[in-house]
């Protein structure tokens, strides 16, 4: 099963989504995301971001593609805490250029930032490849 099919399964609450995205807030600011960038990768508005980077987001519906944006942001960050052991790599990684032929100089979080989604599903891909995953 996908990580996105599974997180579509446990997803399907209010409660739940508002603490994935959350988490996946929390993870984009910490990659350095502005507002506006992070809540263009979640496909979310700008004060349902504010809310959860703020702890103030209870309860939210998502629907499957804002489900799957979320739970790619979340592996994404889970293949760079594979990858690199300290923690500055983990936190700088996204906004490093990287010269992978994808990125083409380019950092990760520049090219997932216009909240494109099939620019954040191939950094996905190329991230997730980094800790051994074959596509």
């Amino acid at each position: 099963m996908s990580t996105t099919t599974q997180a579509t399964n446990v997803l399907n609450t209010k409660s739940a989504a508002a603490t994935a995205i959350k988490l996946a807030a929390r993870i984009l600011s910490s990659w350095g995301a502005t507002y506006d960038q992070a809540a263009a990768v979640l496909r979310i508005s700008r004060s349902v971001y504010a809310k959860a980077i703020n702890g103030a987001l209870s309860e939210v519906k998502l629907d499957r593609d804002q489900v799957q944006r979320t739970a790619l942001v979340v592996d994404m960050h889970a293949a760079i805490r594979t990858v690199f052991s300290n923690p500055d790599n983990v936190k700088q990684f996204m906004g490093l250029p990287n010269n992978n032929p994808f990125f083409d100089g380019q950092a990760p979080m520049a090219v997932i930032q216009g909240g494109d989604f099939i620019a954040l599903y191939e950094t996905h891909k190329r991230i997730d490849a980094l800790r051994g995953a074959r596509w």
